[in-house]
């Protein structure tokens, strides 16, 4: 077995600073769970959703959770910061390593448009080493509903997905399906941490290399703590889920060429037909 702690800090947040909060808990983690060597939280945990205090990366509030990563001795991706590069705007995970340093920042490839408005795309998929441990990826809330970006994290060696989340709405059932498929389908442990109070409906989830769920969330403040075994992931992969399905193998071998992938393809007759991506209007009801 390869065993790693790691935790998912579902927290009650509001629409605005949070960082003495995220100080706190994160003390409180260590204190409480010291054989836990990661923390994840949720999406736009440090600020809430408004982009008014977009900073640039490096910053002052990136040096303050990389100052708590140092004090406690953790891996944490503290969900995600407004990221100010020029004129741009983009919804940054930082990953900070236990000494206090940034070792990869991921930029959310899918804003929720219409309605994450602003905030610019990424471009770049991002995973990371864990010494003696294994391989993560990083991915951010919409960007899963896109089972391309689960599936590129696997072809980068990923084993563990970590992905903040911060959702509010009634998709939340949805969510957790894509989550436990997205574990399914790419053999993999993925952990969807969404936020709670003000800024999210919580309903967090670990899932693993078989789809299984290993523990879920309510609606309010909740620590997910859990062993992965890192191990389990290198057994389904090479094995099969069970002796049975071993998908990343074929996904390699196939010799298909997938339409969807090819340069272009997303200019299809089709899916221009579905008109512009914008804002839905209201149907009826309104004075004439």
């Amino acid at each position: 077995m390869t065993l790693f702690g790691i935790a998912g800090l579902q927290l009650e947040l509001r629409n605005g600073d949070n960082l003495d909060q995220l100080d706190a808990e994160l003390d409180l983690l260590r204190r409480r769970l010291p054989w836990v060597s990661m923390a994840v939280i949720g999406e736009l945990a440090a600020f809430g959703p408004n982009p008014v205090h977009a900073q640039p990366l490096p910053g002052p509030a990136e040096a303050r959770l990389c100052a708590a990563a140092k004090r406690n001795q953790l891996w944490l991706v503290p969900g995600t910061l407004f990221e100010k590069s020029g004129s741009q705007v983009f919804n940054t995970a930082p990953v900070i390593n236990p000494e206090g340093t940034v070792v990869a920042r991921y930029r959310k490839m899918f804003p929720f448009l219409p309605y994450e408005k602003g905030v610019t795309p990424g471009a770049d998929f991002v995973t990371f080493d864990v010494p003696g441990v294994g391989r993560f990826g990083v991915s951010i809330c919409y960007d899963m509903w896109f089972m391309e970006t689960t599936r590129n994290l696997a072809w980068l060696g990923a084993e563990v997905v970590l992905h903040p989340s911060m959702t509010t709405t009634i998709d939340r059932d949805a969510e957790l399906a894509i989550g436990r498929a997205n574990a399914m389908v790419n053999q993999c442990y993925f952990l969807d941490m969404n936020v709670a109070g003000e800024l999210g409906n919580g309903r967090s989830a670990i899932f693993g290399p078989g789809g299984e769920v290993i523990c879920t969330a309510g609606a309010g403040r909740e620590v997910l703590a859990v062993e992965l075994d890192l191990q389990a992931v290198r057994n389904a992969r090479t094995r099969g889920w069970l002796g049975l399905v071993q998908p990343l193998k074929s996904f390699r071998d196939s010799v298909v060429a997938l339409p969807a992938h090819a340069p272009g393809a997303r200019h299809s007759a089709y899916l221009d037909s579905l008109g512009p991506l914008t804002m839905p209007t209201r149907h009826g009801g309104l004075p004439t």
